[in-house]
C-alpha cells in the first residue's frame, strides 16, 4: 500500500478520535439517565469527527508548510526562479511530491556538475594541444633564426635556405591563426554566408583540380561522380573549404594508388554527398570525437607539415552553418567516408 496524504491522516486520527469519544459517551450516559440510549452517542461521535478532523488537517498543514518552507525556498532559490508562493496541497501525498521535486533537481544539478566537467576535460585538452601545435613552428622558427645569428647568416649554402625554412614555420603559425578565428566566426554566427544557387558538380571538379599536383604525388586517383550538373544552395567557398579539407585528408591518409571519390543521393528536398577513400581508416573509438579540435588518432594519423589540426573542426562547422549534418563512417584498414547534407535546388 501507497504513503498516505495528509488528508487520509487526518481522517483515520479523527475517525479513531470520534469512535473513542463516541464509547466513552455512551458508556457514561448510560448508567446515569434511563431514557438516554447509547444511539444518542452516534450524532455526538459524528460531531466530534468533523471537529477532530478539522483541527487534525489544520495542524498537520501547518506542520507540513512549517517543515518544508525552507527546503522549497532552499530548492528554488537555487533553481535562481523568480519567487513563487510556498503552499503546499494536502491533495494527495505532499511529502512524496516534495521528495520527488528534490530528487529531480539533485539529478539535474548532478548533470550540471558533469557537463562542466566534461567542459573542463576540453578545455584542458584545447589548450594543450593548441599550444602543442604552436610550440612546433615556433621551436623551429627560433632554431632557424638561432642558427642564422650564430653565423649562418655569413654562409651562403645555408642562408637563404633557412630563411625559407623560417618564413614556411611562420606561414604554419597564420594558417593556424587563420583557422582558428574562421571557427570562432562560424561559432558566434558573426560570419554571413552568401547562400547562392550553384553546381556541386563542377566545384568538386575545381577543388580536385587544385589539388591534383598532391595527389598525383601520393598516386590518388579522383573520382568524381556527381551528376552534371548537380544544383545545390550553398555558399560557395565555403563549400570549396569543405571539399578542400576532405581531399586534403583522403589524399594524406588514403593509401598509396588509392582512390577518393565524390558520390551523392537524393534524399527529399536535400541531397546526401559522400566523399570516400579507401585509406588506413579510423577506429570505432575515435569517430565520436573526430571533428573536435586538433584531435590526433594516433602515429598513423600524425600530424603532416603545414596542416593546422582543424580541418575536419572547420569542415563541421561550415556544414552545421548551413543548417546541414555531417557524419563519418569508418573501418581499419578500409577506408573512410563523410557523408553530409546540402539543400538540393532545381
Amino acid at each position: 500500500m501507497g504513503q498516505l496524504s495528509p488528508r487520509q491522516v487526518a481522517w483515520i486520527a479523527a475517525l479513531v478520535v470520534a469512535i473513542i469519544s463516541g464509547v466513552l459517551a455512551a458508556f457514561l450516559l448510560w448508567g446515569r439517565a434511563e431514557a438516554m440510549t447509547p444511539f444518542w452517542s452516534i450524532p455526538f461521535a459524528a460531531a466530534v469527527l468533523i471537529i477532530s478532523y478539522s483541527a487534525f488537517a489544520f495542524g498537520i498543514e501547518r506542520f507540513i508548510h512549517s517543515r518544508i518552507k525552507v527546503l522549497y525556498r532552499t530548492v528554488h532559490e537555487l533553481k535562481r526562479s523568480k519567487p513563487e508562493a510556498l503552499r503546499t496541497e494536502l491533495e494527495g501525498d505532499a511529502l512524496s511530491k516534495v521528495n520527488l521535486e528534490v530528487q529531480q533537481w539533485a539529478t539535474e544539478r548532478r548533470d550540471e556538475i558533469s557537463e562542466l566537467h566534461e567542459r573542463e576535460k576540453f578545455r584542458r585538452e584545447f589548450i594543450g594541444n593548441l599550444a602543442h601545435e604552436l610550440k612546433t613552428p615556433i621551436f623551429n622558427i627560433q632554431g632557424y633564426i638561432l642558427t642564422l645569428l650564430e653565423g649562418g647568416l655569413e654562409d651562403e649554402k645555408v642562408n637563404r635556405d633557412f630563411l625559407n625554412r623560417a618564413s614556411s614555420g611562420v606561414d604554419r603559425l597564420m594558417k593556424i591563426v587563420e583557422d582558428l578565428d574562421l571557427i570562432t566566426k562560424l561559432e558566434s554566427g558573426v560570419m554571413d554566408l552568401r547562400m547562392k544557387r550553384m553546381d556541386l558538380h563542377e566545384l568538386v571538379q575545381e577543388a580536385m583540380a587544385d589539388l591534383d599536383l598532391v595527389a598525383k604525388e601520393r598516386g590518388v586517383r579522383w573520382r568524381n561522380e556527381l551528376a552534371s550538373p548537380t544544383m545545390v544552395y550553398a555558399d560557395r567557398d565555403r563549400l570549396m573549404q569543405v571539399f578542400s579539407n576532405l581531399f586534403t585528408n583522403a589524399i594524406n591518409y588514403g593509401k598509396e594508388g588509392g582512390t577518393c571519390r565524390v558520390k551523392s543521393y537524393p534524399l527529399g528536398e536535400q541531397i546526401l554527398v559522400e566523399v570516400n577513400d579507401d585509406g588506413i581508416g579510423i577506429s570505432s573509438e575515435h569517430v565520436p570525437r573526430l571533428f573536435e579540435r586538433f584531435y590526433r588518432v594516433g602515429k598513423s594519423r600524425a600530424r603532416n607539415e603545414g596542416g593546422s589540426g582543424l580541418g575536419l573542426a572547420i569542415v563541421k562547422h561550415i556544414i552545421d552553418a548551413h543548417g546541414e549534418t555531417i557524419t563519418v563512417k569508418s573501418k581499419e584498414g578500409k577506408g573512410t567516408t563523410f557523408s553530409f547534407t546540402l539543400q538540393k535546388q532545381a
